[in-house]
């Protein structure tokens, strides 16, 4: 909910008066053990009380800052919660396959496994291409009804520019199913980046091209399947149709862009539901991996540079990549991207009820 200018959300006037009462605390103490008035008072960095008040203003202010950050979506440097991933099986009434993402511990995460409830067999599979760990379960009719849930706890740091490894480039160049190289994303990836030579430049210029033409719009149909041409065509789309677009855009003249998968956690509060799952790209220049989160930026126009370069710390990335190939595989296929599980009854996709919570840590 908006608040009108020069008011302050309640838990940001929390913050704030506890910071002030410690900080009164703190000079209440100082005059009772004989402490000059601050106004006669040596500099602080030579008083020996520098310490005890410099560390409970500097994690008060730190605390203040990172609030402000989430004030507007992000919170940069560092976040700690508990993640939880909850899935509610449907009434089981033929042969059954569940495929769940298991979220890893990467460079910018520490993924640990709190909880892991799967009240029936399962086994642990990995896609070919990516290494994603999933889950994989074969539920029966009387496990009807039964609820999967995987608690975690991660520590995820904000995702800047980092080096690449050269060898990954040229899988980043190949098409996908839902994410084509042709000539009518080469014209435009061309007309956009028109004049730039450097690889940064002429991504920032795709990444300009994609927030103009598109509109996060998720009515109708067709929307959400991170479908290159039809984000071309239509314009609209979630986060997905935003990147799939963009990548396609950067490997048709030869910039190696990526895919992953996972959800944004709230920064205006603490605990509670998450509504789905939420993604972004990178591509690759000057031998590093830059992110970049063309969605969010076009929903706050205001955050559009840091979304080129950056993923906020309040990020949990659940999988990696495109037409995930894996054993035992779906009937439908390669996994189109896995947020979300996949189940299919009889060959059919079902939607199970799948819930994904929160709680910050330290908050």
């Amino acid at each position: 909910m908006e608040q009108s200018a020069g008011k302050l959300k309640e838990p940001m006037y929390r913050i704030v008066a506890t910071a002030l009462w410690v900080v009164l605390q703190i000079m209440k103490l100082l005059r009772e053990t004989g402490h000059r008035p601050v106004a006669t008072a040596p500099p602080l960095w030579k008083s020996r009380s520098a310490p005890l008040l410099i560390v409970p203003i500097g994690f008060l202010l730190s605390a203040v800052a990172s609030h402000a950050a989430g004030d507007i979506g992000i919170i940069k440097g560092a976040d700690q919660f508990e993640f939880v991933y909850r899935v509610k099986l449907p009434e089981i009434t033929g042969e059954a396959c569940v495929w769940i993402p298991l979220a890893k511990t990467d460079s910018f995460q520490t993924v640990t496994v709190e909880e892991l409830n799967v009240p029936m067999k399962w086994e642990k599979a990995h896609d070919r291409e990516y290494g994603n760990d999933i889950c994989v379960l074969h539920p029966q009719p009387e496990d009807s009804g039964k609820t999967i849930e995987v608690r975690y706890r991660v520590v995820r740091k904000e995702k800047a520019p980092y080096p690449a490894n050269n060898a990954e480039a040229a899988r980043y160049l190949r098409p996908e199913k839902l994410v084509p190289i042709d000539e009518t994303f080469r014209t435009l990836a061309e007309k956009a980046a028109a004049g730039k030579t450097d690889d940064l430049d002429r991504a920032k210029a795709l990444y300009d091209h994609v927030m103009g033409r598109m509109r996060y719009d998720k009515s109708g149909t067709g929307w959400g399947r991170g479908d290159a041409k039809y984000a071309c065509d239509v314009r609209t789309g979630n986060c997905t149709d935003f990147h799939s677009y963009f990548i396609a855009l950067a490997r048709s003249i030869g910039i190696p862009a990526r895919f992953a998968i996972g959800a944004t956690i709230p920064a205006d509060r603490n605990e509670g539901t998450i509504e789905g799952y939420h993604c972004w790209a990178e591509f690759l220049a000057d031998g590093r991996w830059v992110p970049v989160d063309i969605s969010e930026a076009w929903k706050n126009p205001k955050l559009a540079d840091y979304y080129f370069g950056h993923n906020p710390a309040n990020r949990f990335e659940l999988t990696k990549g495109r037409d995930l190939v894996i054993d035992p595989e779906p009937e439908s296929g390669p996994i189109n991207f896995l947020a979300y599980p996949l189940l299919e009854m009889d060959g059919e996709v079902v939607k199970p009820e799948t819930t994904f919570m929160f709680r910050r840590i330290g908050a």
